[in-house]
């Protein structure tokens, strides 16, 4: 099945799936070294006749034989491709993956595209048959905790704004990944806290998301802040795109070919009323972009990193005192947060 070069408007999962697979079936064509594959990311588990918007790429990752880079996005016969590798050490072994709450959503959902080892089926088989399980759903929610509680934990003072930024976005941002993994979801990326709602108003505990969100943005930002926000973002973005050539690992994000997955999916959360979680990943490629702009194009940096600030204060997280008294307010509401998370689990495992 083939996608009308240069257009995404309309385009089915299935038929980008296929794009996908025919990609990495010339992939592995071209390089031996590749053992399997399998779909991540949000379009796991959607229906092949759901539209994929425009702003949405497909998600592979490679199984390798050793290490690779990463291969970034591109788009391919008319769709946004993002092809990442791992080792098959580093996948791990079928419990690894079922314990794992990164991996285990995407074996569930039967999301293997190649396999001729049959390794991932076998994986696959292990998690599909385990999944439910209270023991390995307890499992995965652990494993989340701790990455919120490691990341917080290692916040670095001295470290630049965009790197002091990630350090502290990502764990507090994980909070919201929580509850979609108690609840046997898939836990995406760029649209975890509207993940994180639809879960928690599912089971009970819509009242609570106020808290969550709040964990993000310190209580607020208005759609008309957020769309500011945005212009400047795309000035930075475009800026960064065009200077980056440090092979950060995030680099391919920062390209022509990633502009729509954080400009325009952005801008459709605003346009439905999520301008709040559209901060969160906002945010994120704004200090992304000067982590890279600081090393390719320090003098760039400087004249654009006002705008930068502004996004950041908005969050209500101006300094490294700031970050670090937030990072130990959601820590103290972890407790809270684990009876929160155990009702979800155990009614979502009851079914």
């Amino acid at each position: 099945m083939c996608v009308e070069p240069g257009s995404m408007v309309g385009v089915r999962v299935g038929a980008a799936r296929a794009v996908a697979v025919e990609w990495v079936r010339e992939a592995m064509l071209r390089d031996p070294s590749i053992g399997g594959a399998f779909f991540s990311g949000s379009t796991v588990g959607l229906p092949d006749e759901a539209v994929l918007p425009s702003w949405s790429d497909v998600d592979v990752l490679l199984v390798r034989d050793g290490p690779a880079a990463k291969v970034g996005k591109f788009v391919h016969r008319g769709v946004l491709l993002e092809v990442s590798a791992l080792t098959w050490a580093e996948l791990g072994s079928p419990e690894d993956v079922l314990g794992s709450w990164v991996f285990a959503p995407m074996f569930r959902a039967g999301a293997v595209i190649a396999d001729p080892s049959g390794r991932l089926a076998g994986i696959g088989a292990r998690v599909a048959a385990g999944f439910a399980d209270p023991v390995w759903v307890r499992r995965r929610c652990a494993g989340v905790r701790r990455r919120i509680e490691d990341g917080l934990a290692r916040l670095d003072g001295r470290a630049s704004l965009a790197e002091q930024v990630l350090g502290w976005v990502f764990p507090t941002s994980v909070l919201a990944v929580w509850p979609a993994v108690a609840g046997l979801r898939n836990p995406t990326v760029r649209r975890r806290y509207v993940r994180a709602r639809e879960v928690l108003a599912g089971y009970g505990f819509g009242d609570r998301y106020e808290e969550l969100l709040a964990s993000l943005d310190g209580g607020g930002v208005g759609p008309d802040r957020v769309r500011e926000h945005l212009a400047g973002l795309a000035v930075t973005f475009d800026e960064a795109a065009r200077v980056g050539r440090t092979p950060f690992p995030f680099v391919a994000d920062l390209s022509a070919a990633g502009r729509p997955v954080v400009l325009d999916g952005s801008a459709e959360l605003v346009a439905a009323g999520a301008h709040r979680e559209a901060m969160f990943w906002v945010v994120v490629t704004y200090a992304r972009c000067h982590a890279v702009l600081a090393v390719d194009a320090p003098g760039r940096e400087r004249v654009l990193r006002p705008a930068f600030e502004a996004a950041v204060a908005d969050l209500r997280v101006v300094s490294a005192a700031d970050r670090r008294r937030r990072a130990a307010e959601l820590l103290g509401s972890l407790p809270r947060w684990q009876a929160v998370v155990d009702a979800v689990a155990e009614r979502a495992v009851a079914g």
